[in-house]
């Protein structure tokens, strides 16, 4: 387990900005993945990333799970 994921909780959602991070946020949110926007929403599309959950009509976010699980996939 990495360092990174060893922050996140055990279970829970990620909003598109706790994964990608927001240097202009205060304070600043850091990035899990270091890519940007465009490039990880291109990932999901094509598949390389995973799918996201909808919450709401206009609210999407991705399972802990699924993130951690990416992150050691990276890693490795």
């Amino acid at each position: 387990m990495t360092k990174t994921s060893a922050t996140l909780p055990e279970v829970g959602f990620l909003k598109i900005w706790q994964i990608i991070g927001d240097p202009k946020a205060i304070p600043p949110i850091p990035a899990l993945l270091p890519v940007g926007r465009t490039t990880f929403l291109n990932g999901v599309k094509s598949g390389k990333f995973p799918q996201p959950v909808k919450l709401g009509a206009r609210s999407v976010a991705w399972r802990v799970s699924d993130i951690r699980a990416l992150i050691d996939e990276l890693g490795a």
